[in-house]
C-alpha cells in the first residue's frame, strides 16, 4: 500500500531537492548492506524462520514511526529499519525455500513464490492510492498493523527448515576452517556475477523509486492514477510469472538472465520517451517482462550454485547485490536529475542495464561459469 508513494510523502514534506530526498534511500541502504549479510549468517547458524519474524515485525516498526516523521533526520530512522528488515527477510525466504524445494523444481517454486508475493502487491496500491489521498499517517498505521500481524503468522505457522546437521556443519566450519563468507568470497566467477547483476539492477531501481516523483512533478500524474502502474506490474507477475518461466527454464540460466536484464534496460529507458500516463504504463510492461525472467532465474542459478550448509551466506549477497543498487540507484538518478536534467534520469538507467546486459552476455558464453546443482 505505501512503498510506490513514499519519496512522493517525503519530497513534499521536506520540500527539499531530489537528490537530498534520494539521500535518505542511499543512506538507509547502505545500512541494510551490513544487514545482509548478517542475515545470511544468522540464517545459516540459528535458522530461517526465526530472522523472518524479526525482519517482519521490524518493518511493521519502521512504517509506525514513518508516519510520525517531519524532518530528514526523522524519516531517515524508520527508512534505514525498512532497508534493513527488507535483505533480512528475502534471505530468511530463499534460503527456507532452497532447504524445502530439489535443485530440478526450484525455477517453478521461486516463481510461484513470486506470484503469490506480486498478488499482495497488485492490491496493495490500488488501496494505498486511495488511502494515501485522504492521509498517509492511515496508510502507515494499517501497514504497519499488517505488517506485525504476518510477524505474528510466521510465529504460529511455519516451522524452521534448517536441519540440526546442517547447522552443527554450518556452525563447526566456521570454527574450525576459514569457511562461512571467507569461502564464498574466494568463489570468484560468483563475484563477478553479482557485480554485473549490481551495476544492471540500478536501472530497474531508478525506476522503481524516482517515477512516482517524476510523473507527480512533471506530468500532474496523482498517486490514485500513479497506482494503476505498480499494479499493473505485480498482475504481470501473478498472471504470466508461471508462463513465462516455463518457456524460459528451456534457455540456459545466464542466457536468460542476459536477456531479463536487457528488457530491464529498455523499459527504463523507454520512459525518457514518454509523456502520458499509458505511455508511463508500457514502460513497466517492458521492465515488467525484464523482472519475470530475471530474478526467478537469477534466484535459482545461485541456489544451485551454492553449498547446502552456505545457502543462507550466498543468498545474503545475492540480496547484498540488490541492496547496493538500491542504494546508490536514487544517488546517481537525482544527481542526473539535479545535475543534467529529468530526463537524464532514463538515459542513465539504460545505460546502465545495456552494460550490464553486455557482460552477462560474454559470462552466458563462458563454460567456465557454468554450474552443477548442489543437492538439496
Amino acid at each position: 500500500m505505501i512503498w510506490p508513494f513514499q519519496l512522493i510523502y517525503v519530497s513534499q514534506t521536506l520540500d527539499m531537492p531530489i537528490s537530498t530526498v534520494t539521500s535518505i534511500i542511499t543512506i538507509s541502504s547502505l545500512t541494510a548492506l551490513g544487514a545482509s549479510p548478517l542475515g545470511g549468517f544468522f540464517a545459516d547458524r540459528f535458522g530461517r524462520r526465526n530472522l523472518m519474524i524479526f525482519a517482519q515485525i521490524s518493518h511493521g516498526f519502521a512504517y509506525l514511526l514513518m508516519g510520525l516523521a517531519g524532518s530528514y533526520v526523522a524519516f531517515l530512522v524508520p527508512m534505514t529499519l525498512i532497508g534493513a528488515a527488507m535483505p533480512l527477510y528475502s534471505v530468511g525466504s530463499d534460503a527456507m525455500m532452497a532447504d524445502m524445494i530439489p535443485p530440478e523444481k526450484r525455477s517453478s517454486a521461486y516463481s510461484i513464490l513470486r506470484m503469490f508475493n506480486n498478488t499482495g502487491i497488485a492490491i496493495g496500491p490500488a488501496i494505498g492510492g486511495l488511502i494515501v489521498a485522504r492521509s498517509y499517517q492511515l496508510g502507515f498505521i494499517i501497514a504497519a498493523i499488517a505488517m506485525t500481524l504476518y510477524g505474528f503468522y510466521l510465529w504460529l505457522f511455519t516451522r524452521e527448515t534448517l536441519q540440526k546437521s546442517e547447522r552443527a556443519t554450518s556452525t563447526a566450519s566456521s570454527a574450525e576452517q576459514p569457511r562461512g563468507y571467507a569461502l564464498v568470497l574466494r568463489n570468484h566467477k560468483y563475484l563477478v556475477f553479482l557485480g554485473t547483476l549490481t551495476v544492471g539492477i540500478m536501472a530497474p531501481m531508478i525506476l522503481w523509486m524516482l517515477l512516482a516523483v517524476y510523473t507527480n512533478k512533471y506530468f500532474g500524474i496523482k498517486e490514485t492514477q500513479y497506482s494503476l502502474i505498480p499494479m499493473t506490474n505485480a498482475l504481470m507477475c501473478v498472471f504470466i510469472q508461471y508462463p513465462v518461466t516455463m518457456v524460459v527454464k528451456k534457455m540456459e540460466s545466464r542466457s536468460a538472465i542476459a536477456l531479463g536484464m536487457f528488457a530491464y534496460a529498455i523499459g527504463v529507458g523507454s520512459v525518457a520517451v514518454m509523456n502520458s500516463f499509458w505511455g508511463f504504463w508500457l514502460s513497466m510492461v517492458i521492465m515488467t517482462i525484464g523482472e519475470l525472467i530475471l530474478i526467478p532465474t537469477a534466484t535459482k542459478y545461485i541456489a544451485d550454485m551454492a553449498p547446502v550448509d552456505l545457502r543462507g551466506r550466498y543468498m545474503s549477497l545475492y540480496w547484498l547485490s540488490w541492496g547496493i543498487s538500491r542504494a546508490f540507484a536514487p544517488l546517481v538518478g537525482g544527481t542526473l536529475h539535479d545535475q543534467v536534467s529529468p530526463v537524464a534520469i532514463w538515459w542513465g538507467g539504460l545505460a546502465l542495464g545495456l552494460a550490464s546486459t553486455a557482460i552477462l552476455f560474454a559470462i552466458s558464453r563462458l563454460k567456465s561459469f557454468n554450474v552443477q546443482p548442489a543437492k538439496a
